[in-house]
């Protein structure tokens, strides 16, 4: 391995930074709901779901860009010591369990789309794990890290909808194998002594002190040895005592400016990212295109695969005003006759606040728009006009079709599920954002 010198310290640590960036953020996450007892967000651990039956509001801040259409079922796995079982009912609706690696890329999907309405019991295994597959087992998803995420969606037809809701979601069981078998339980493996989580240290050298800790649970897969060999010449080993006090001050100074490349990088690449279409998938569906991951990763955590739900949304308006500001303009979304998102199941458009990417409260307790939003008004030709916002319209009809903005900058993501082909194959395309002169 060649000598490590201060430019190529700097190029290591903008291909870490870039590449780990999927595991700090899914940390972030992970942290408040699976390790912080006395956080508002924690889900009860490790090895249990935390259902949230409501619509989302302005007050739920748990992850950036909420779906607003489909209510969550959290969980996290810890499968060093034994693999979980996850089994679900029969649903008669929309529904999606995706399960993701410690990186973000996912280990599969139980749901609607994939398994199908039928009920059924998941083995859900670690890395390396050979032990039996137990009769009566519907499937097996194998992880590549120990430490697996969970965030469910439910379809929720509405308020009067709530206890059908609940009555599945209280039916998605997680357990142990050793449960599931009524065998014995497995030597429990120790706790770890977890990092605070701390948002600055996404921009210091301190981000490779918690990739080091969180590499424990990585096992280096083949297709990344290479790079994992580059971290390790760096310090970053995966033992968990990476030491940033221990580089030389011009080497530190090389990783600060490595960590500058790498999101300069991100913030290039965020300006070319139309749609979702690359942005989210199973392992072999992303490659090594650690870039795009992060974008995904970046622009809606825990996003579903293209296949699954489609996103896309407006970050500008058709003057150019980037990001568009409801309190210099009124905006309005055209669909043409016949032009509507077309979805297996359905669509809708959510606003969100910026910079935080949060809902947007409002006087109508409206946050998104779609195909099953209560009196819509289509136009005389049959197309769609949405009207985007901050004060309600005088006329009824518009008011029908309002979607409330911030006074401020905002975007708008629109999720379709369950896309058509002319959806991935981009033969279908999004009207603009139009200001309304």
């Amino acid at each position: 391995m060649s000598e490590l010198t201060v430019e190529r310290a700097r190029r290591i640590a903008a291909e870490g930074w870039i590449w780990g960036f999927a595991l700090l953020e899914n940390f972030r996450t992970m942290y408040p709901q699976a390790v912080d007892s006395d956080d508002p967000r924690y889900v009860g651990g490790f090895g249990r779901f935390r259902h949230y039956s409501e619509p989302f509001t302005p007050a739920n801040t748990d992850v950036v860009t909420p779906n607003n259409d489909t209510p969550y079922s959290w969980a996290w796995l810890d499968l060093r010591a034994e693999p979980y079982v996850l089994s679900v009912p029969a649903a008669d609706r929309y529904y999606v369990l995706p399960l993701h690696d410690l990186d973000t890329s996912y280990v599969g999907y139980i749901g609607a789309r994939t398994t199908g309405p039928e009920a059924g019991d998941y083995l859900v295994a670690g890395p390396r794990w050979d032990g039996a597959v137990p009769a009566g087992i519907a499937g097996v998803l194998r992880a590549d890290t120990f430490l697996v995420g969970i965030l469910g969606r439910t379809y929720l037809a509405g308020p009067d909808d709530v206890p059908a809701l609940r009555a599945i979601q209280e039916r998605y069981l997680l357990r142990p194998l050793s449960k599931f078998t009524g065998t014995a339980a497995p030597h429990p493996v120790d706790e770890p002594v977890w990092p605070v989580w701390r948002e600055e240290d996404l921009g210091t050298v301190e981000f490779f002190t918690l990739l080091d800790f969180l590499l424990q649970f990585f096992p280096g897969l083949d297709g990344e040895r290479e790079l994992r060999d580059r971290l390790t010449a760096l310090g970053v080993t995966g033992s968990g005592e990476f030491e940033p006090a221990a580089l030389k001050p011009e080497m530190r100074a090389a990783v600060e400016q490595g960590i500058a490349d790498a999101r300069a990088r991100l913030e290039e690449a965020k300006k070319d990212a139309a749609d979702s279409t690359h942005w989210f998938g199973t392992r072999a569906e992303q490659g090594d295109d650690y870039l795009t991951r992060a974008v995904g990763v970046d622009k809606g955590l825990y996003g579903l695969p293209a296949a699954e739900a489609w996103y896309a949304g407006w970050a500008e308006d058709d003057q150019g005003n980037r990001p568009p500001n409801a309190s210099a303009h009124d905006h309005v979304i055209r669909f043409a006759p016949g032009r509507l998102p077309p979805a297996r199941y359905f669509w809708s458009a959510t606003i969100y606040r910026l910079p935080e990417r949060l809902l947007v409260a409002n006087e109508i307790d409206r946050y998104s728009i779609g195909d099953r939003t209560p009196g819509l008004v289509h136009d005389d030709d049959g197309g769609l006009t949405l009207y985007v916002r901050k004060d309600r319209p005088a006329d009824p009809k518009q008011v029908a079709n309002w979607l409330p903005a911030p006074d401020g900058p905002f975007t708008i993501a629109i999720r379709v599920y369950g896309p058509a082909s002319s959806v991935l194959d981009g033969s279908w395309t999004l009207p603009a954002l139009s200001v309304d002169a």
